[in-house]
């Protein structure tokens, strides 16, 4: 065997005739890995599955019910495991291609590496090779809602688009022709940009790209009017009237939705919410979209937490059928929504309601934005025309009583 590459694991003794192993106590198999093998269940304390394809490339099962892809090879004499990701965060095939780079990577240790042309830049990484390895860096510092995002966007749209181009010959002329190409998926765009500006910026460090090269910076978005809806003191008399009505056949969704009206709560932050988390007259979340937030209950969202039938120490507040996970409110809030005549109105939209009606009554935007846990001033600035009606109308108010003590028409 040479000194780099994959590891041939010594002869291990076989189970039943099968492709199962067991070797120190540890039972393995080969099998070709694909997502799958990645849902497998597995009763043993420890097993690792290794790929029939791709020798080294491999996947292991904790005693915990955790997974995660490795590979393993033999560099300068030593053996090496890697940990390249878990599974659902890293599909199969991500897996593979690093696996696969990490082998390269090991068997060309030591080689002495090709003179570089003068005058040319000796760097020609193609941007779907780059994709992979930016991944197993950077994805690691995103939270696990936004790398399932990110990584549709990374391997599905943007090596789509630049895959075939190298890292360091994307241009502005280039982001400015995508940018035409998705003129009718604006939001899409919009989304996508600031992950491809990011890749931009990680493949100046790694010296792929030339320093303050970055193609994505000044290019505009797309702007895009926000469709804000606001609940009237009808639609929520009518909205109250539907979750009485459901509230026999589906009471956990009907009380996750009365938190988010009381509360003004962003959706995740309701569902996902623990009780453990709950220490009234406040929920201290240790993890939101601005970090770690504490929402304020009032005297309303503490008793819809105590009507609860499932108080418990630790575990979810509004958990599922299943109960091991959070409960899903687009289907219950669809049913509810028509049977309150509001089909517009998202879950979403119950928030902005909860800023609407804290304008009227007079409370600042300062105040609003820490009720709402917003990190940026501008985020609430939103709601500034509400808070100019609001004003409006009651310089109006005011003036029409000073007019009727003056003995003039108002």
């Amino acid at each position: 065997m040479s000194t780099n590459g994959h590891v041939v694991t010594p002869k291990a003794v076989e189970i039943g005739g099968s492709n199962r192993r067991r070797q120190n106590g540890i039972t393995s198999e080969k099998v070709r890995l694909d997502g799958n093998i990645a849902r497998r269940k597995v009763k043993a304390k420890e097993f690792f599955w290794w790929d029939t394809e791709l020798p080294g490339f491999g996947l292991r099962a904790f005693a915990a019910g955790s997974k995660s892809w490795f590979v393993q090879f033999r560099q300068r004499g030593k053996q090496k495991r890697i940990t390249l990701g878990r599974p659902p965060e890293l599909g199969a095939e991500e897996a593979r291609v690093l696996a696969r780079a990490q082998l390269a990577k090991a068997a060309l240790d030591g080689l002495p590496a090709a003179p570089k042309a003068k005058g040319k830049r000796g760097n020609a990484t193609l941007f779907r090779d780059y994709a992979p390895r930016f991944w197993a860096d950077y994805a690691r510092h995103w939270k696990p809602s936004t790398r399932k995002g990110n990584r549709a966007r990374i391997f599905k749209d943007l090596t789509e688009i630049f895959g075939h181009q190298r890292v360091d010959a994307i241009r502005k002329a280039d982001i400015l022709r995508w940018r035409d190409s998705w003129a009718n998926r604006t939001g899409a765009f919009n989304r996508t940009i600031p992950i491809l500006s990011v890749m931009m910026g990680y493949a100046e460090q790694l010296g792929i790209r030339p320093r303050g090269s970055n193609p994505c910076k000044g290019t505009p978005r797309f702007k895009r009017k926000l469709v804000d809806r606001f609940l009237s003191a009808r639609e929520f008399n009518r909205l109250a009237a539907s979750l009485r009505a459901f509230e026999e056949t589906d009471p956990i969704a009907v009380q996750a939705i009365r938190l988010l009206i009381y509360t003004g709560a962003r959706h995740g932050e309701v569902v996902g919410l623990r009780w453990e988390w709950v220490q009234p007259p406040r929920l201290m979340l240790p993890d939101s979209k601005t970090g770690a937030k504490n929402i304020y209950l009032n005297r309303q969202a503490q008793a819809v937490l105590a009507a609860m039938p499932n108080k418990a120490e630790t575990g979810l507040v509004f958990p599922s059928v299943r109960g091991d996970k959070p409960i899903a409110l687009s289907i219950p809030w669809l049913a509810i929504r028509q049977h309150a005549a509001l089909p517009d109105v998202r879950l979403h939209d119950l928030r902005h309601s909860f800023a609407s009606i804290a304008i009227a009554d007079g409370i600042s935007l300062v105040v609003i934005g820490k009720l709402l846990g917003h990190a940026l001033a501008e985020t609430t600035e939103r709601y500034a025309h509400l808070a100019d009606e609001a004003i409006a109308d009651a310089a109006k108010r005011v003036s029409g009583s000073l007019a009727k003590c003056l003995g003039i028409a108002a």
